[in-house]
């Protein structure tokens, strides 16, 4: 889930006491899609909306088909593009895009339906709601695995999981942290970054993009008492033992998708036996941590490394892991 997914249930809790609405889930698509299964948008019947279906490709028409009452089940399957039920918007790239529509009235069961996924997206708790076309949502449970298919289809029954942003935590603040604190912003990751070093505030806060969260607190001590959700990528990019090393060992402890930390490779080895020897995690432990991070791109700027270190992220996220 992105930022922007969660910014769609805030406004579906605003909208759920007075106003129906229709909850639309990208299911699957076919070809080139710029939105991924799982993807949300809100939409009401007098043309608000919020979140993105498609990347603007089919907004416009499917909010002129809500204004016309074209959706009246309390859940349906619509198909855009190739083979669609409205083959008068078809996707540029060829494809089809299969969207979940769930049509919400005002009351205070779809007020707490929605706070629900609400509280799964923000507070670490994952669910599971499961629908049967067309009934309305039949269970919302919680689950532990955040790592598989956001959407499962097995005929007319759908379950889609709902679980915390994507999230980027990076420890300090350094010229290749700033460049990834950016790059992830730009492709849809909330994210942290912790810095408690007051020059490093004042000379490299600023290069940072707007949606980009920074805490001035030590970084360890930071992941120690917040901890992070399976959605979570942990980088350390600033070349001082006490703030790296400090943050892998909160981080092996954490069930983060993926760990990583700068170095060359003699240095990220002897940090691997430092963790070994003096904090008793195993090899097997220590081989979690990405180090030196990022994919093998002969990047040399710290705009290159930054984007191989996001390329990395982005291939673990997506399940690809047999590249550079």
């Amino acid at each position: 889930m992105t930022s922007s997914d969660v910014q769609v249930l805030e406004n579906a809790i605003k909208w759920s006491e007075q106003h129906t609405f229709w909850l639309c889930t990208v299911v699957s698509t076919f070809g080139s899609s710029p939105r991924p299964p799982g993807s949300m948008m809100v939409v009401r019947r007098d043309g608000q909306y919020r979140g993105s279906l498609s990347g603007g490709c089919i907004e416009e028409s499917f909010v002129e088909k809500v204004s016309t009452d074209c959706f009246t089940q309390d859940s349906q399957i619509v198909c855009y593009g190739q083979g669609g039920y409205f083959p008068d918007r078809e996707l540029p790239c060829g494809g089809s895009v299969h969207i979940l529509v769930e049509r919400l009235r005002p009351s205070v069961a779809t007020y707490h339906y929605v706070v629900a996924l609400y509280r799964a997206a923000t507070q670490s708790l994952p669910v599971i709601k499961t629908i049967v076309v067309p009934q309305s949502c039949q269970s919302v449970l919680k689950t532990e695995d955040v790592r598989n298919e956001r959407v499962k289809v097995e005929g007319d029954r759908i379950s889609v999981t709902i679980a915390p942003p994507l999230t980027v935590f990076i420890a300090g603040l350094s010229t290749v942290a700033t460049f990834c604190a950016n790059f992830a912003i730009s492709l849809g990751f909330r994210t942290l970054v912790c810095e408690h070093r007051e020059d490093a505030l004042l000379n490299m806060a600023e290069q940072l993009d707007k949606g980009v969260i920074l805490i001035k607190e030590f970084p360890a001590r930071y992941l120690e008492r917040e901890g992070c959700s399976q959605a979570t990528a942990i980088l350390s990019l600033t070349h001082d033992p006490r703030i790296d090393d400090l943050t892998m060992m909160e981080a092996l402890t954490l069930p983060a998708f993926y760990i990583g930390a700068m170095g060359s490779e003699r240095n990220s080895l002897h940090r691997k036996e430092r963790l070994v020897r003096l904090c008793n995690f195993s090899p097997e432990q220590v081989s979690r941590i990405h180090a030196p991070v990022g994919l093998n791109i002969g990047s040399k700027t710290p705009s290159e490394i930054a984007l191989s270190i996001m390329a990395d992220i982005v291939c673990r996220k997506n399940g690809v892991q047999d590249v550079g």
